[in-house]
């Protein structure tokens, strides 16, 4: 396997991804906006880990941090985990407050994708994994920015699919939402980063039949909604299938 991204590496959840990745014997370009947060990680990581910085948020900056993830080798993985949480109530919002949550968590995950997508269909293939989230299920106060802005990046995924499956059925487009996890973005008794992160890997580098499309949660694949009738014929003709959990 090729070269791994993974945006937002300069902690939490992102820095645990890396770092796994990297122990099982990749090497990760991990793309953060802040060179102390990305040297933490490289610290920690090792020799496999690559710094990459820039702000998500910024097309421009995307194009050329993928310039440079280029001379590192060629991409097989996208890991779009990149995400800010300011947890502000709307009546404290403005338009540019809001709109830089959107930046980051819709316009970031879409500029990478769009770079990654550029890699991928040249050779064919490649899987994008999005870190995502059921925050736009049920917002909870003062979240407004962040669950618009992460259930806009579900919708992408879906989107996605509409434009690639049938062109370029080997490129995969997959949402992970890892849990509740003890981050800076989570809450103090969540889990450790780097059990999801487990999870995480294992799911980006699982070469499982039928993934693309597919939605997980921690380690078990979330079904598609589906109607009675359709739950019952697909019983009655032996074409129901349990969901998966991950093999770790």
């Amino acid at each position: 396997m090729g070269l791994i991204v993974v945006t937002g590496a300069g902690g939490g959840l992102g820095r645990a991804l890396a770092c796994e990745f990297v122990a099982r014997g990749h090497e990760v370009a991990g793309i953060g906006r802040g060179s102390e947060g990305l040297e933490g990680t490289a610290a920690r990581a090792g020799a496999g880990f690559h710094p990459v910085l820039a702000d998500v948020a910024d097309p421009v900056a995307v194009r050329a941090a993928f310039a440079r993830v280029d001379a590192l080798g060629g991409l097989s993985v996208l890991v779009n985990n990149a995400a800010v949480y300011p947890r502000r109530d709307f009546l404290a919002e403005t338009g540019e407050s809001f709109m830089q949550t959107v930046a980051v968590n819709l316009g970031g995950t879409a500029s990478c994708t769009i770079e990654a997508l550029a890699r991928f269909t040249t050779t064919g293939r490649g899987r994008i994994v999005n870190v995502a989230t059921f925050a736009d299920l049920a917002p909870i106060p003062a979240s407004a920015g962040y669950a618009v802005s992460k259930g806009a990046a579900r919708i992408l995924s879906r989107a996605l699919l509409a434009d690639l499956a049938d062109r370029f059925p080997r490129i995969e487009v997959i949402d992970w939402m890892p849990g509740m996890l003890a981050t800076r973005m989570g809450i103090a008794d969540g889990l450790d980063p780097a059990v999801a992160a487990r999870w995480g890997v294992t799911l980006a580098l699982w070469q499982g039949p039928g993934l693309s499309g597919t939605t997980w949660e921690m380690d078990r694949e979330i079904p598609p909604p589906r109607s009675l009738r359709r739950r019952l014929v697909a019983r009655l003709t032996g074409r129901h299938r349990a969901p998966r959990r991950l093999p770790v």
